[in-house]
């Protein structure tokens, strides 16, 4: 019997489904056990998922000068202001307990001689806290434990399919999902969804991200009328390899924990006289290295010398990215330039990862929990997929679903993607002015209703437009100061226009409707 047959003939009132196959969603449906688990992913599991991409490690406090409260510290200075110091906490205070938990399951983390595991520094940390597998190889093996997880438990069963709707019951809540596969609709209802459909890098032309990374899940969520929030924190990775390739392959931040340099083509310090140099945030290195590029220089990752000649046993997964690119970095420095990499906003969830429609959650880069702010932590993202992954398993209680309501007949028109991903890279990039983010909005908003790239394109744009400062990732040459911290808040429906403001810390919420947005 096949996957989506037997999907259908599982039991509304326990199952979940969860709707993504990166660490989040694999994560989550694990943590469920005993629970039932219909695990909905686009494409063969392990397969299409930034997870295995990912080359940095995970962020935890575990070694003998770091703590907890010294992580949640730096993640609240790279979040600008915008981090829930709350959540911070409590995401760090779970980074070993989450180690621990990966080593039972099989993933075989860089350990010293003496067995400790082996930290790693990177950007904006203030200890040796990055736990690798791999040298630079984590994502991949993080996975690949994962998957053999899933595949050996008894509670999860895995349909591959596009979703392409949610289910609502009579009483407005998610109960399931439309999904299609070979051109063939069919419904999977359940007692609840879990989102967990990672970020939206490839709307943009330059961008480290699979191309399945279109904000999907975003689009899902907005249309059932959930809260999205600071939609406009796009971060951009300093150092994507600017060979040629799309996605781009990255060059980890971990080389400049090591010595690596950022350099021109006269061999000039690209990060001089900028604080943190080299080991700066992330979006000030990428607005170095932009500035540069916008000055004519061409920008390099210098690693000549030891650390490149070792590259091949340190960080095997740049050395084979070069190698195929044509460079030898003991040799030769690696040409970067910044690229949307990941997506702070997101869909707005609570301690357990509830959106604020009833039914509907969500896990990982869809969210928006607080945590990264206006800015990720390098090597954050692992770690909070993983903690809310157990947040939303242990909160998890949707009722029994009621009546199924008709799905929709909404059609979802498929837009001119590279005409979207150029308007994004020159108009939503790194550096944004009211202007070109008024003529992209403008743009998107012809194909919103009927395009979930167009909307998702269109709700940050308008989200950058709304935020008239510069602040974390987001960077407004036309205002470049900060203004009293603030989220922005965007709904589908009306009736949520009244959703309650962010939290008081960061100061009064702004929000808008996403038919007020494409009504513009």
């Amino acid at each position: 019997m096949n996957a989506p047959i037997r999907a259908l003939l599982r039991d509304p009132a326990d199952r979940v489904v969860v709707v993504g196959g990166g660490v989040a969603g694999l994560s989550v449906a694990l943590r469920l056990a005993p629970r039932p688990v219909t695990l909905v992913t686009a494409a063969p599991i392990g397969l299409g998922t930034a997870t295995g991409w990912a080359q940095g490690g995970i962020a935890a406090a575990v070694g003998a000068d770091d703590a907890a409260d010294l992580h949640a510290a730096d993640t609240g200075a790279a979040g600008a202001g915008l981090t829930e110091p709350d959540v911070a906490l409590r995401v760090a205070a779970e980074g070993p307990r989450l180690i621990d938990w990966l080593v039972r399951i099989g993933v075989p983390f860089d350990r010293r001689d003496d067995g400790a595991l082996a930290l790693g520094l990177e950007a904006a940390h203030g200890r040796r806290r990055i736990v690798r597998s791999g040298g630079d190889a984590t994502g991949a093996r993080v996975l690949e434990g994962l998957v053999r997880a899933v595949l050996a438990a008894p509670s999860v069963e895995v349909v591959t399919a596009d979703v392409r709707d949610l289910l609502r019951d009579a009483s407005g809540a998610v109960a399931g999902v439309v999904a299609e596969r070979d051109g063939a609709r069919f419904r999977i209802p359940a007692r609840a969804v879990v989102l967990a459909t990672g970020g939206v890098g490839a709307l943009y032309a330059a961008t480290t991200n699979p191309p399945g990374a279109t904000g999907r899940g975003l689009a899902l969520a907005a249309r059932a009328g959930a809260v999205l929030r600071d939609m406009e924190f796009v971060q951009f990775h300093p150092t994507a390899i600017a060979a040629g390739a799309d996605p781009m392959p990255l060059a980890t931040e971990a080389l400049r924990g090591e010595g690596a340099r950022l350099i021109d083509e006269r061999g000039e310090a690209v990060m001089a006289g900028i604080s943190g140099g080299d080991l700066a945030p992330r979006d000030v290195v990428a607005r170095g290295i932009f500035g540069a590029l916008q000055r004519g220089r061409t920008v390099y990752l210098d690693a000549r010398g030891a650390l490149g000649a070792a590259m091949p046993t340190r960080f095997p997964t740049v050395a084979g990215l070069c190698r195929a690119a044509g460079i030898d970095p003991a040799t030769q420095p690696i040409p970067v330039r910044p690229a949307a990499h990941y997506h702070m906003g997101g869909i707005r969830v609570d301690g357990g990862g509830a959106t604020s429609v009833p039914g509907l959650y969500a896990c990982g880069e869809v969210s928006s929990t607080g945590l990264h702010g206006a800015n990720r932590l390098a090597s954050n993202s692992l770690l909070e997929g993983l903690a809310y992954a157990g947040f939303i398993a242990d909160a998890l209680d949707a009722p029994v679903p009621g009546r199924l309501l008709p799905e929709t007949d909404a059609v979802r028109g498929t837009p001119d993607l590279p005409a979207l991903r150029a308007l994004m890279e020159s108009n939503v990039g790194v550096v944004r002015d009211a202007a070109g983010l008024a003529a992209a909005a403008e743009t998107f908003a012809r194909d919103a209703r009927t395009c979930d790239a167009a909307l998702v394109a269109l709700l940050i744009a308008r989200g950058a437009l709304t935020r008239t400062e510069s602040r974390g990732a987001h960077w407004r040459s036309d205002f470049p100061h900060a203004a009293p911290p603030r989220h922005t808040e965007t709904t589908l429906a009306q009736a949520l226009a009244g959703a309650p403001a962010a939290d008081a810390v960061v100061g009064e919420s702004v929000e808008q409707s996403v038919e007020e947005i494409l009504a513009r």
